[in-house]
């Protein structure tokens, strides 16, 4: 565990890299069934495996970084989804190198608090990607599947913090709900001495996970429709997370419908209506 603030971005980058990335323990479990059938019946494909597991972004993290560790040795591209990153894998090595994940409640067994912190932002994390889907298909992207992974994995560097330096982020879970004028990103730099989505895009970077994966969450991209789509489904997550009748999110959605509706090139009421309709 890092109790610590570490002295630069280089040097959580470093603590990271290779750090191991666990998995919900729901996911376990369903790796464990999934083993069973394959065993008894020698069926399972990378597409099933991948309907099952493709609502933790844990796992789906574990699996690109897998495979794409994979692929950097053999000088390839890696695969950009997790489907993807299955068929390249294979399901009797997938198993192999599954075969006893650590999960996110022994990793947290002795900070209850701080699992469910890591909870709330994987529910967000959903939440997130199935905005940014709904709106992508909006668009008719035909790069769905990467912009839902994208969205869903956008809080991954929070995860691990709050996996592998629970101590920290519960000071700046603290800070931020004792002010709420308080900037995130300014409270993560008092704190942790970066920003978590800079140890993100360099992280990926680092994994060299799929060069669409890392530009569709790469939100200094702001003209870039992918990026935006991302941002939008991010962003509205964060905002309704504690409710539609909370006043932060009544205060801050105008302004999502608003931009929602340049994306799409619909009216503002019409997209108010679509990211009420997708929470529905």
């Amino acid at each position: 565990m890092i109790q610590q603030p570490l002295p630069t971005l280089a040097a959580w980058v470093e603590a990271f890299a290779n750090a191991d990335i666990p998995i919900l323990p729901e996911s376990a479990s369903e790796i464990a069934l999934l083993r069973e059938v394959e065993e008894a019946r020698g069926d399972m494909d990378a597409h099933t495996l991948a309907e099952n597991l493709e609502n933790d972004p844990l796992t789906t993290l574990k699996v690109l970084v897998h495979v794409s560790r994979y692929c950097t040795s053999l000088s390839i591209e890696p695969p950009e989804t997790l489907v993807g990153a299955l068929v390249m894998l294979g399901v009797g090595p997938f198993f192999a190198a599954f075969a006893q994940p650590l999960d996110v409640e022994t990793c947290l067994s002795h900070r209850p608090e701080a699992l469910e912190g890591l909870h709330q932002v994987v529910r967000r994390s959903r939440r997130a990607a199935h905005f940014a889907t709904g709106f992508a298909l909006k668009r008719q992207d035909q790069d769905v599947v990467v912009i839902q992974e994208a969205a869903l994995l956008h809080a991954f560097a929070e995860m691990l913090l709050w996996c592998h330096a629970p101590v920290l982020m519960l000071e700046i879970a603290r800070r931020l709900k004792a002010d709420h004028t308080l900037r995130s990103a300014a409270v993560q730099q008092d704190v942790l001495g970066i920003h978590i989505d800079d140890l993100a895009q360099e992280l990926m970077r680092r994994w060299q996970l799929p060069d669409l994966l890392i530009h569709c969450s790469d939100q200094r991209l702001v003209n870039d429709p992918k990026v935006r789509t991302v941002t939008l489904g991010v962003r509205i997550a964060r905002h309704t997370q504690h409710g539609w009748d909370d006043p932060h999110c009544l205060a801050a959605l105008p302004d999502d419908a608003s931009d929602v509706g340049l994306l799409l090139n619909i009216a503002p009421e019409a997209a108010h209506r679509l990211i009420r309709g997708l929470d529905g």
